[in-house]
């Protein structure tokens, strides 16, 4: 059980660096928007906030690495409950797509770190 959960981290993690890199480098290029569905206009606009959040997320990932490396289970349950609880905010608020990429993994993680 604890490979799976240890799986499912790195999954979370992996996710999540890939989130760090369109926020912060590819934002206004045609994959970022792509991603996103915005605007050549909108990414110029709001590259500087696209920068923070992405810059979040790669704490978010720094933090599930620590918790892998360490295998101290605490600091992998603290990191996944701040991966679901961003996850579920940005669902309610921004896109609901950010509960399937974000929040339903980190719930998996979480249960799969409770059961290890």
């Amino acid at each position: 059980m604890k490979t799976a959960a240890n799986l499912a981290i790195g999954i979370v993690a992996i996710i999540h660096i890939y989130i760090l890199v369109l926020e912060m480098f590819l934002w206004e290029s045609v994959t970022g928007r792509r991603a996103f569905g915005f605007s050549k206009d909108f990414a110029a606009a709001t590259r500087v906030l696209a920068a923070n959040q992405g810059l979040y997320n790669g704490f978010l990932a720094a933090g599930l690495i620590w918790g892998l490396g360490s295998g101290n289970d605490d600091v992998q349950q603290f990191f996944l409950g701040c991966v679901l609880v961003a996850g579920l905010y940005g669902a309610m608020t921004a896109n609901a797509k950010i509960l399937w990429v974000q929040a339903v993994p980190a719930l998996i993680a979480l249960l799969l770190v409770g059961l290890a």
